[in-house]
């Protein structure tokens, strides 16, 4: 069984769904996560975040679809001139 990792938190679920279609739609594995009392709080998405996780395995592949680095990476260094 894989670990699963966040790969991105957003404050809406709406937000987390889209990025989850959009990495199924690769084929990647993806699942959202929220500590929102069983929907019955919504907001505290606001507060806690709703987490889109992959599998460990499939992390450097999500990372290229997305086409970005994590707010928790640095981006590359641009080649000097």
């Amino acid at each position: 069984m894989p670990e699963w990792v966040v790969i991105r938190t957003f404050s809406y679920q709406h937000e987390a769904e889209v990025l989850r279609s959009v990495l199924e739609g690769s084929g990647i594995e993806a699942i959202t996560n929220s500590d929102d009392c069983g929907a019955l709080d919504p907001a505290l998405g606001l507060v806690r975040g709703v987490n889109v996780l992959v599998a460990d395995d499939q992390l450097e592949q999500a990372e290229n679809v997305l086409g970005a680095p994590r707010a928790d990476q640095s981006p590359d260094p641009s080649p000097a001139d």
